[in-house]
């Protein structure tokens, strides 16, 4: 199947809010989100990474992003609800979320996994947006457009040892992704699942330490995924799993010449 590649322009008047927009695919996101004209809420729990998106993406012309510091390992409902309101207050609308935050702080067999980072994992990568999504469902359901976009992984639908409470919650967001998915059918708001495939990410560096690094796709080549999915043509998607790394073709985006025409993309400012 060819996918289609983001027009110019494409989310001018949409308001996109990215979680974990402070460093890798987050913050690829939410600059490529921002360069198609998308007014982008950054969330992440590390301000001085916010502070250095935001700045970056009034830098390329973007328009001017909002952002919301928050530690989604703690939130609490009220929080997401205050997230919410000030979205509404702020913007006066929202019209897609990336569900991109994750953690993943060690693999380690089952049987001696710390129940903390048990809890902490599932917090963040499961509960986290499911509570975002709850509280964001009525700016969602106002929008003409509404999108939900959750971050997937390959071990969601095949599992592997050792991936722990990451494996669990990634599964788990997964079938949230598809409930919601049922529960949206009949309403303008649609859901996508997105796997991003291996991306030169610091988590990958860390859970892959004797791989060759310099065969995966930097972040900022699997974007067109993240942004036809949040513009019109991602409605041709609903209720799909879509792999960001196919998007431009074989080698992830990498050895094709639409591939290299988006690298360049990318790097301007």
């Amino acid at each position: 199947m060819a996918h289609p590649l983001p027009t110019a322009a494409c989310l001018t008047g949409r308001a996109v809010l990215v979680t974990g927009a402070g460093s890798g695919l987050g913050r690829a996101a939410a600059l490529a989100l921002a360069r198609y004209g998308a007014e982008v809420v950054l969330l992440d729990q590390q301000v001085a990474a916010l502070e250095a998106v935001y700045d970056a993406i009034v830098a390329q012309g973007g328009p001017t992003p909002a952002a919301h510091p928050l530690d989604l390992a703690t939130a609490t409902a009220a929080d997401y609800a205050a997230l919410s309101a000030a979205v509404r207050t702020e913007i006066g609308h929202l019209d897609g979320i990336l569900h991109n935050a994750a953690v993943l702080d060690l693999l380690t067999p089952l049987a001696f996994h710390p129940l903390d980072i048990w809890e902490r994992t599932l917090q963040v990568n499961l509960t986290a947006p499911f509570l975002l999504t709850q509280a964001c469902l009525p700016l969602l359901t106002e929008a003409p457009d509404g999108v939900l976009v959750f971050t997937s992984d390959a071990c969601a639908v095949h599992p592997k040892g050792y991936w722990g409470a990451y494996g669990a919650a990634k599964a788990g967001a997964d079938n949230l992704a598809l409930m919601w998915a049922q529960e949206l059918s009949n309403t303008n708001v649609r859901v996508h699942i997105l796997d991003p495939g291996p991306a030169r990410t610091e988590m990958r560096l860390r859970t892959h330490p004797g791989a060759l690094s310099a065969s995966w796709p930097p972040p900022e080549t699997l974007m067109p995924a993240y942004v036809c999915l949040m513009g019109p043509c991602g409605r041709d998607y609903r209720g799909l799993r879509v792999e960001a790394g196919a998007w431009l073709g074989e080698g992830h985006g990498q050895d094709t010449a639409a591939g290299q025409e988006w690298q360049e993309k990318a790097k301007a400012p």
